[in-house]
Order: structure tokens, then sequence, then C-alpha cells
């Protein structure tokens, strides 16, 4: 029996999103919780703790989206009309937030300004991003290869509750990041953040296990057939275990299970729509197979990811390596 290359891609693909969302996701929250760190000195700490790594975590999205396109181009030329406007925003968010990062370092009189746009600009990727994963969730329609949908079908309020889910989801990662970042009033003031931001992001996930059935009913039938039941019942206690794990090391001050448990929470909850959507790409009307390039593309790609992949994975494990350790007030790479 062959490989089956559009299921290794899609696997690569997903790979790729997840890294993205684990790794951006905590720098991110970093941004959201910006307003509720007023001091300047508290500021700088928050930024000085992710600008060794938040440029090079965006590295998977990247990957992503340029693998949609090279891989699974069919898939690619119907969602992006369907999320054109989301996607945008997205960007825009993320190319002002970065700009804001660099140039608060500069100024004093634009201080404030370029705060709130790095807040703002974080708030408004994850937002977009919330609102994308709802609206494929509850489906994008296809008819003859291509979007048949509306321009605003991805503002409803299931993905509008997505992407306020979404941004609530990682404040929690940015503030068991700084727990275990930093020190004193500010590792304090995030441990007291993490967990309202914990109770938040299990009700989101409660809330979106029982509302999906109910936009798209097809996902009911998956979750409960085999093999997938067993994984729908076994998730939702890891999932508890997981928030068990956050609270109890926040109360304890070990700093590093917090963050590894919250990442754990966003792996749980990834790895439940991964399950739901398979085998579609773009559910309900697109599978992985139909939507894939042509074998022989798929093969000479997969060699250049087969280098590019370990050593992006690589150089990352060994700038999060070089630059461990707490972030104490007054450090910093700049």
């Amino acid at each position: 029996m062959g490989i089956d290359l559009a299921f290794v891609w899609a696997f690569l693909i997903a790979f790729s999103v997840l890294a993205y969302v684990v790794l951006d996701g905590f720098d991110l929250g970093i941004g959201i919780l910006f307003p509720f760190f007023r001091h300047k000195g508290d500021r700088d700490t928050m930024m000085n703790t992710v600008a060794p790594v938040w440029d090079g975590n965006e590295t998977w999205l990247v990957m992503g989206g340029g693998g949609l396109l090279a891989v699974f181009p069919l898939a690619y030329a119907t969602v992006l009309p369907a999320l054109y406007a989301p996607l945008i925003a997205m960007l825009l968010g993320l190319i002002f937030r970065g700009v804001a990062f660099e140039y608060r370092w500069r100024t004093k009189r634009w201080l404030r300004v370029w705060d709130w746009g790095f807040a703002g600009g974080s708030m408004i990727a994850a937002f977009m991003q919330g609102i994308s994963l709802g609206t494929l969730i509850q489906g994008i329609p296809v008819v003859d290869r291509a979007y048949a949908g509306g321009w605003w079908d991805w503002l409803t309020p299931f993905s509008v509750a997505t992407g306020v889910s979404l941004v609530v989801g990682y404040a929690l990662l940015g503030a068991t990041w700084l727990a275990m970042k930093t020190t004193g009033d500010l590792a304090a003031r995030a441990r007291q953040i993490a967990r309202p931001a914990t109770y938040l992001t299990l009700a989101g996930m409660a809330v979106f296990s029982l509302w999906t059935p109910l936009i798209a009913p097809h996902y009911l039938g998956r979750w409960f057939s085999f093999p997938t039941v067993i994984f729908s019942v076994v998730v939702p206690l890891l999932v508890l275990a997981a928030a068990a794990a956050i609270l109890s090391g926040l109360n304890r001050e070990k700093d590093l299970q917090p963050f590894l448990a919250a990442l754990g929470l966003f792996v749980l909850g990834y790895a439940g729509i991964g399950i739901s959507f398979y085998p579609y790409i773009v559910p309900p009307s697109l599978t992985i197979a139909e939507a894939a390039a042509p074998e022989a593309s798929l093969a000479f790609l997969l060699v250049g990811a087969a280098v590019l992949i370990p050593i992006i994975l690589i150089y990352t494990a060994y700038a999060y390596w070089v630059f461990r350790g707490k972030v104490r007030p007054g450090e910093g790479y700049h």
C-alpha cells in the first residue's frame, strides 16, 4: 500500500497551524493583556519576555498558509474568498502589532499610541483568527469547485463568539507565560489574571461543544461513531485535568506547570477540531483528496518540507533554550 501523500500534507499543514497557535498565541496574549498593566516598566518587561521569539513564531503561519496554496490549491481558492475580510484584518493587525513592537522602544511622545497599537493589533489578530475558525466550523458552501456564499457569511453570532473565546484563550496563554517568565508583582498579577481566564476558557470550550452540533448536525454523528466516540469521552476528562493542573500550578507557584497545561488545553481543542473535520479540509464540501494537488507535486514539495521543517524546529528550540529563564525588570534584548 502506497503512502497517502495528501493525508501526509494535511497532517503537516495541521501541525504548522497548531505550532503557530501555541507559539504565537502566548505573545498575542501579551498584547491582549497590555491594558491590565498600566506601568511602563511592567509593559517593557512583558515585551522583553517575547522579544527574542515573537517574529520567529509567525514562521508557522507562513508555512501553513503557503503550504495550503501549494498542496491544496482548491481549498485555498475556496477558503480565501469566504474569509477575505477577516484574514486581511488579521494580517493588518499582525503588521501594526509588529510595527508597534519596534517603534514603542524608540519614542517617548508617541509611546501611548504604540502601546495601544500593540494591544489593538494583538486583539484584532486574535479575534479575526477566531472568526475564521468559527466560519470554517459552521461550513463554507462550495458549488462547482468555487465558493458559493456571500460576502458577509463569515459574520455570524457563532463566529463572533468563537473570536471572543480565542481572545480569552490567548490571554490565558499570555498570563501563564508571564507567570513563568517574570518575577515579583508582575508575576503575581499574571497569576491573578490566569485564574479567571482559565474558567472563561473552559466555559468557551463547553459552550462550543454544545453549540457546534446545533449549527452543523453532521458533527454529532462524527463525534459519536466508533472509534471517535472514544476520543469524545476521553477529551473532556483530559480538559478538566489540564484545567486542574493550571489552577494547582498557579496556587503553588509552579510556574512551568500552568503554561504547559494551558498549551495542553489548546492541543486538546485543536485535536477535537481535526477529528471533527476529517476527512474534509473545507467542511462540509471538500475532502482532503478532492482538494489536493497532483501526486507528483505533493511528492516534490514533500522533499523540501522534509528538509525545511526539521530546520525550523531546531532553530526554534535553540532560541527558546538560549533565552530560557526569568526576565527581570530592567533586563531586555533591545
